[in-house]
């Protein structure tokens, strides 16, 4: 036994197996910064050899046994004292005893079912490693060695677009569209933006793309909110009927997949937010949720399979539908309609219900305003969806949205002065 120095005492070492062939990625500590680990995708099998250097060669050291065990933890940095383990694998490599000189113990942990992946936020950390452990009486002699994980997913199977029609009532009327509702990592976000009634003077536009990471449950849900990129996408007044594109690569912007509801104790959600300002410095935005995958860098899938990934037709793709009420924050309707055109209204909820949309297509519709001039008081806020097939996307007269047959559309009126309204 070592006591205060004296007695013998072991170095622990962990050396995997292809190591040298191994893929590395790079993965955020908890102090902000990066560093290389091995990197192991779900199923793989885990194996190494556990090398005991003893200090000082001839003297023995005596142990309650040694053994290494594979870890997946989930910490929550508001509760870092439980460790909430979702994965725990452990192998006996030696029984008590006496070690008498440098030992080397091969482990393996076959075909392990890794399902999450690893992650470094701002309130939660979910990390994969092994520990080796010599037990003794007083103090453990113990070595931790992290390792990276990554979640690929399969090619999704129906690309749908995202079209919306957003505006204030007779002041500012647009329609954006992005190609897609899922990129993966490396993709690039393609859209455009119509302007089908410009009465209000425009500063400039940019799009930027926000990480919401949600931690806990109940009372203890944190939320934090980070702005990941930004991206000015015009600069001047645009008049009616103008197009503006959108084009952002993904590729140099530090991202993670889409998470939600990792062992119920966190969710990772990625949305892209349009944002206007005026020559008054009043910001019009619009926030969408899209779902954000990893794919593996060859692909394996036959050409017939039919989760390969489908090109985009360059026909207008039938609008998608998101209807809010305040008994069912989302009702999805299938993109697949009749050909004839059709008018569907979504009325105004206040409030921010993002969070409980599980669907990466569809969003309740808000329009969130914060005004900082004066005279604002007369103009109303109408936000809506259409759904129109095969009409062009830029009109030529005011879109005249139809209120709905069922119940009336609720209007927020904004308050007089210069407060704020969202």
């Amino acid at each position: 036994m070592s006591f205060f120095g004296f007695g013998q005492n072991a170095d622990i070492e962990i050396v995997f197996d292809d190591a040298d062939k191994r893929k590395v990625a790079e993965v955020k500590t908890d102090e902000g910064k990066k560093e290389k680990l091995l990197l192991y995708y779900d199923g793989e099998t885990v194996s190494g050899r556990v090398n005991v250097t003893l200090r000082k060669p001839g003297s023995k050291l005596e142990h309650q046994g040694i053994k290494v065990e594979l870890i997946g933890q989930i910490e929550l940095f508001y509760d870092r004292g439980n460790h909430h383990e979702f994965i725990s694998l452990v192998k006996e490599l030696a029984r008590p005893g006496d070690l008498l000189q440098h030992t080397s113990y091969p482990f393996e942990f076959a075909n392990v079912e890794k399902p999450y992946e690893v992650y470094t936020g701002s309130n939660v950390r979910l990390r994969y490693f092994l520990r080796a452990t010599i037990v003794r009486r007083l103090s453990d002699i113990v070595k931790e060695v992290d390792i990276a994980v990554h979640t690929l997913c399969s090619y999704p199977e129906v690309l749908n677009s995202i079209k919306m029609e957003v505006g204030i009532e007779d002041c500012l009327h647009i329609e954006f569209e992005y190609n897609k509702s899922k990129y993966h990592l490396k993709d690039v976000i393609v859209g455009k933006i119509y302007f089908l009634l410009v009465r209000i003077k425009i500063k400039h536009m940019e799009i930027s793309i926000i990480k919401r990471e949600t931690t806990g449950s109940g009372p203890n849900t944190f939320t934090e909110n980070e702005t990941v990129a930004k991206y000015e996408i015009m600069d001047g007044a645009p008049v009616r009927g103008e197009s503006i594109p959108i084009r952002v690569f993904l590729a140099g912007y530090d991202l993670t997949p889409t998470m939600r509801d990792i062992n119920n104790k966190f969710s990772v959600r990625y949305y892209l937010n349009l944002v206007l300002m005026d020559t008054e410095d009043r910001r019009y935005f619009k926030q969408q949720e899209v779902t954000l995958w990893r794919k593996s860098d060859k692909s394996r899938l036959p050409l017939h399979n039919p989760h390969n990934m489908q090109h985009l037709p360059s026909t207008i793709m039938p609008r998608q539908l998101s209807i809010s009420s305040e008994e069912n924050s989302v009702r999805t309707m299938s993109p697949n309609q009749d050909s004839g055109p059709q008018r569907s209204v979504s009325p105004f909820i206040p409030g921010n219900d993002g969070d409980k949309c599980n669907g990466p297509t569809t969003k309740p519709i808000e329009e969130d305003i914060e005004e900082q001039g004066k005279n604002a008081s007369d103009i109303t806020e109408k936000v809506s969806k259409v759904q129109i097939n095969d009409k062009p996307l830029v009109a030529e007269n005011t879109i005249i949205v139809e209120k709905p047959p069922i119940a009336e559309k609720p209007i927020l009126n904004r308050p007089e002065g210069d407060e704020t309204t969202q």
